[in-house]
């Protein structure tokens, strides 16, 4: 599904990896692993299409990502480290910004998946940032996107939100789907699902 073919990426004069090669295919949990600093979100910006590589290309069903943009964003779902919901809006009208065509049963059971029953109609601003965050993790519930990228998805997320979402990523690759993810919890993977690809040191000089 996507190949990422000697990515060299640098940031402030400094080369935080190079020479990176590797393939996500359908059914594929990829956990991205380095120390701070090591470019875990410089690789995953990239990956979606919102930076630029100093070298080397992204393809998708390959084809190189930039000459397909509208594709290339239609097959992803992209969670940075930051929520990215609108403070104004409520947990629900932050779900029918994105999934407009859903019905609302289906906003309400995604919002009770992360752990929202109660908070819907809340505006953002008002829950916390553990909160926020579960408001932007309930996409996931909704995307019939075949690629999700995720920077950091346990973060604030208690031991049984994080069973939950695992089993989540599981279903979605064994419907076909591919999850790329970063995080610094130690992923429950009794089934060895999770493949683990390493900013190494020495990529990270």
């Amino acid at each position: 599904m996507l190949q990422a073919h000697n990515l060299c990426c640098v940031r402030d004069q400094r080369t935080l990896f190079s020479e990176l090669s590797f393939t996500v295919s359908a059914g594929d949990i990829i956990q991205i692993e380095g120390v701070n600093g090591a470019g875990k979100t410089s690789l995953l910006r990239i990956l979606a299409g919102l930076s630029r590589a100093e070298q080397g290309e992204v393809l998708w069903q390959q084809q190189p990502t930039r000459k397909q943009r509208e594709v290339w964003h239609r097959a992803l779902l992209y969670l940075g480290h930051q929520p990215g919901v609108k403070a104004v809006l409520t947990a629900r009208e932050n779900l029918q910004f994105f999934h407009a065509a859903e019905p609302l049963e289906k906003l309400w059971q995604a919002l009770e998946e992360v752990d929202l029953t109660g908070y819907e109609e809340i505006p953002v601003a008002q829950l916390s940032a553990g909160q926020q965050r579960r408001v932007a993790l309930a996409r996931l519930w909704l995307s019939d996107a075949p690629l999700w990228i995720l920077d950091e998805p346990l973060t604030a997320i208690d031991k049984s939100g994080v069973a939950r979402l695992m089993q989540l990523f599981a279903r979605h690759a064994d419907n076909g789907g591919s999850v790329i993810l970063t995080t610094h919890q130690d992923l429950p993977d009794p089934a060895g699902r999770v493949r683990k690809i390493q900013l190494t040191a020495t990529e990270a000089e």
